[in-house]
């Protein structure tokens, strides 16, 4: 480059650069910037094939097709005592945290006669043996299980896909907990059988991630049996009792994502539901979902939902993300990544003393209120030694337990 053209460029595009930077403060200074990006890329035929379209429902809901198992006017009318639907995203602040605290636990004024197992509030989990071995891992699901709900009042079935009886970790959760606890072979075929789904070709399908027949067996489960689905990369931090008197799935996170917005990691029905009813009949009429993919999930939820709204039919409720899932929002509102050091950064850390992530402190004011902590598997990855996870409630499960059993087990 010549001198006088270097002068030039020099002249003219250093003075440019000062203003771009100095407009770019001034904008920062005055404006709050957000930026989240979430590139998906969605097959137009399909969205235009099986999103858009709204068609009938089967008449689950018809008067005359409800289960005698379900009560309608009860589970769908009825008076709740708690609201677990917030309406709007709450992504400011500790907005959703402080409205999960809003949930308060149920006075039923129950007594302490004992409870049949059969007859007890019936929570569901699922474990692929044949994708990798139940570890110390997935013991922390267990722990956090049963140092946190009602044990008199509640039931865990680990469903799987093979014999978990010789594994060492659950013949421990077996003799602790013999009325508490079970374990229960997944049967498709026969879990299918009086639905819209009893005897489809598409019952055997299988992905190397187990969504696709997670989300199957989800759903026939409950159909089935009744009661909460919690994922086995799940850590429980309180009782799930007062969110039990809805039917619900989960907010999927905080962003408005136009066709995955809903999540079944934790979710409730009832026996013999009508909205699972529905559900079935929509798998079975629909194009045959892609693998792996969300489409028995996340998205056969929304499309459920619309239906149910154009046919006036109150929908199931939607947990706020932070309810199950507080890693799905923004960074300064997310819980620390569990899987990472605790550092001096960000909301939960930098706070004045008793606001940070030190025992007392915001953070476990927030997870004292919401209801799980979602892993989203990572099973790869272990806890770092004093992070908060350990501290805040890997520490208490055990503690809780002990005391539970009067004896020192873990």
């Amino acid at each position: 480059m010549r001198p006088r053209t270097a002068f030039a460029v020099f002249k003219f595009g250093a003075p440019l650069i000062i203003v771009v930077l100095v407009a770019c403060y001034v904008v920062y200074y005055l404006f709050e910037p957000h930026l989240h990006v979430d590139l998906v890329f969605y097959d137009r035929q399909w969205i235009n094939a099986e999103i858009k379209p709204i068609t009938r429902l089967g008449g689950c809901f018809d008067p005359a097709h409800v289960s005698p198992l379900y009560n309608l006017s009860e589970a769908v009318y009825g008076k709740k005592k708690n609201e677990v639907q917030a309406g709007v995203p709450m992504r400011m602040g500790m907005d959703c945290y402080a409205f999960a605290g809003t949930i308060t636990d149920l006075d039923d004024g129950i007594s302490h006669t004992y409870i049949p197992p059969d007859e007890r509030a019936q929570f569901h989990t699922y474990w692929r043996v044949d994708l990798a071995p139940l570890g110390e891992r997935q013991e922390f699901m267990l722990k956090s299980f049963f140092a946190t709900q009602n044990i008199p009042r509640s039931r865990l079935i680990l469903w799987s896909n093979g014999d978990l009886s010789t594994n060492a970790i659950v013949q421990k959760y077996l003799k602790l907990f013999p009325d508490s606890f079970t374990l229960r072979v997944v049967d498709i075929p026969e879990l299918a059988k009086g639905t819209a789904m009893d005897g489809h070709k598409l019952l055997d399908l299988t992905d190397k991630k187990a969504w696709v027949d997670g989300d199957l067996v989800r759903l026939l489960v409950i159909w089935t049996y009744g009661g909460a689905w919690i994922d086995m990369d799940m850590l429980m931090t309180r009782d799930l009792a007062p969110l039990l008197e809805h039917e619900f799935v989960t907010q999927w996170d905080c962003y408005d994502k136009v066709y995955q917005a809903l999540n079944g990691a934790l979710m409730h029905f009832r026996k013999r539901s009508p909205y699972l009813c529905e559900a079935f009949h929509l798998m079975a009429n629909s194009t045959p979902p892609r693998s792996p993919s969300t489409d028995w999930g996340a998205i056969l939820y929304l499309r459920l939902w619309r239906r149910l709204l154009l046919e006036s039919i109150p929908p199931f409720k939607i947990l706020p993300f932070c309810l199950s899932d507080p890693l799905a929002c923004r960074l300064d509102n997310s819980v620390p990544d569990p899987f990472i050091p605790d550092r001096a950064d960000g909301r939960w850390a930098d706070a004045p003393k008793g606001q940070g992530v030190e025992e007392g402190g915001r953070l476990e004011w927030a997870l004292d209120k919401i209801f799980t902590v979602h892993l989203h598997n990572r099973w790869d990855k272990n806890f770092p030694k004093g992070g908060w996870v350990e501290r805040l409630l890997l520490k208490k499960y055990d503690a809780k337990l002990k005391k539970q059993i009067g004896r020192d087990e873990f």
